[in-house]
Parts: C-alpha cells; sequence; structure tokens
C-alpha cells in the first residue's frame, strides 16, 4: 500500500503513526518513497518500507492530506484501477473519502475493502511534442505583468469565440467545483460525461462557460503577443507560444477513488462547500 501525505509534516505525523501502528498489526506493509520518507524522518519497521518506489501494481493508495495531494496520488495511478482513498488534511477536502475525527474507522475500512469505487475521468491535453492528463483541470493564463490574453478556441474545427482574458480553464466535472466555480461555471456532477470551458476575467460581458460534449475536441490558439502559461491539476507543464495552439478533449475513467458506501455528491457539494460559509 503506497502512503502519500500533505506537504506540511506536521499536521499529518500523528496520523501517520497512527496508519502505521494499524498496518503493523494487521501485516500490511506500507511504502514511502524518497520524498515523503525524508520528510517524516522514518525507519523501516514492521509493516513499513521506507525510500520505496512507487509501485503501479499496489492493492490501494492512502492520502493524508488535501485535494493537491489527492490529486498527486490519482496521477501517480492514472489508468491503473488502483484506488486512491484520502483522509482529508486540506482546507477542503472535496475528493476526500474521509474526515480527520473518523480516521481510525477509515483506516479499518480501507484495510478491509469496505469503500466503493468512483472512476473520474480526465482531459488529455496535447502541449507541442507532449501529452498530459488532468483528472481536476488545465489552466492557461497571461505570465505576472504581461497584458491581457487573447485567446480564440474551436470545437471540432468550427471557431467558437475569441475572448480577451487573463485566460482559460479546462475542467472536469471532479475540477467543476475548483478553479472553474471561482470563474463563475457551473458545478457539474460526478458522473456526467463531459468537460467545461470557463474564462479568467474575462474583459466582456458576453464570454460564459461552456459544457462541452464528450466527443467534442477543443482547440485554444494563443492570440496574444506574448507566451501563456499553462497547469495540469495546478502543475505547470509548459507555454503556448504566441499564434500556437494547445489541444484538449475528455478521457473516461482515468482515475479511480475510494468513497464510502451511500455517498452522495450532493451531500458532499453541501457539506464542503456550506462549511466555508458558517
Amino acid at each position: 500500500m503506497t502512503v502519500f501525505t500533505h506537504r506540511r509534516p506536521e499536521g499529518t505525523r500523528p496520523a501517520l503513526d497512527l496508519l502505521i501502528a494499524r498496518a503493523a498489526e494487521a501485516q500490511i506493509t506500507l511504502r514511502l518513497d524518497e520524498e515523503e520518507t525524508s520528510k517524516h524522518g522514518l525507519s523501516a519497521g514492521p509493516g513499513l518500507a521506507v525510500n520505496a518506489e512507487v509501485k503501479r501494481d499496489v492493492e490501494l493508495c492512502m492520502v493524508l492530506g488535501g485535494d493537491g495531494t489527492i490529486l498527486r496520488a490519482l496521477q501517480a495511478y492514472e489508468r491503473t484501477g488502483v484506488p486512491v482513498f484520502a483522509v482529508n488534511f486540506g482546507e477542503i477536502g472535496f475528493l476526500a473519502t474521509v474526515e480527520p475525527q473518523h480516521i481510525d474507522d477509515g483506516i479499518r475500512r480501507a484495510f478491509a475493502g469496505e469503500f466503493e469505487l468512483l472512476h473520474l475521468p480526465g482531459i488529455v491535453l496535447e502541449l507541442g511534442e507532449g501529452r498530459h492528463t488532468a483528472i481536476n483541470d488545465v489552466a492557461i493564463h497571461r505570465k505576472v505583468g504581461e497584458r491581457v490574453a487573447e485567446l480564440a478556441y474551436s470545437l471540432d474545427s468550427e471557431e467558437a469565440g475569441r475572448v480577451r482574458c487573463d485566460g482559460l480553464v479546462v475542467a472536469t466535472p471532479a475540477g467543476s467545483t475548483g478553479y472553474n466555480l471561482a470563474n463563475g461555471g457551473p458545478v457539474m456532477a460526478w458522473g456526467v460525461e463531459g468537460f467545461l470551458v470557463s474564462f479568467i476575467a474575462p474583459h466582456s460581458m458576453t464570454a460564459r462557460a461552456l459544457v462541452v460534449a464528450p466527443d467534442d475536441r477543443l482547440t485554444v490558439f494563443n492570440r496574444s503577443r506574448e507566451p501563456l502559461d499553462v497547469a495540469v491539476d495546478g502543475r505547470p507543464v509548459g507555454e503556448i507560444l504566441p499564434d500556437a495552439t494547445i489541444a484538449a478533449r475528455f478521457a473516461g475513467e482515468v482515475g479511480t477513488l475510494a468513497q464510502l458506501p451511500g455517498t452522495s455528491f450532493y451531500r458532499r457539494l453541501r457539506e464542503k462547500f456550506g462549511r466555508l460559509a458558517s
């Protein structure tokens, strides 16, 4: 079982110690890579393999962290079918399976396989000669200090519009509650096929978010004079040069998320975002 934790080790060390103890009792081996081992100052012991490579054929990936850490785990196990079971140690933790106050029961459920599988779609991005897969979103934005970007975009080779803006976000249903929501884009329930295109600070009264059908290919043209930065799930992956393009398309069943039986997307939406408003 692979383990990923939040970037701030002081917040997750007690939970990690509990996880290690429960794994030793259950005769389950936890695998922590070099970064995780160094972060927590760990040594090998019963139920604990340190400085271990991230194997793609484990039975489960356990996350102690927020959405950023969960996305890192989902990326690591893209298209493998390995479930990611997450205990929320972030601000929102929309993708998390259980909350910290239920960690002991959560660990028991994880070890016993008492969870359901939610298969998350992704977005495949073609950037130059490279290809990247997003679980949440692809963000295109102007560089700090540069002028407003000018973007044109087409769907299935049909130009759909041209917008002056600070950038553009292409989001999956899972990612619709992130950057897209902050842009005023709609929320898509998990299970809906398709993706969203929304604009960052558009200089237009008519620029609206767009829901794109799953078989439609999106092409974005940089009509600006300067290159634009591109990030996948919040991680920089490159830039679009002036007069260059990128392409994005929907991809099914990219990541596998563990969730407790009976979990409702709408209840999760209410609890996670209602809590921020209280």
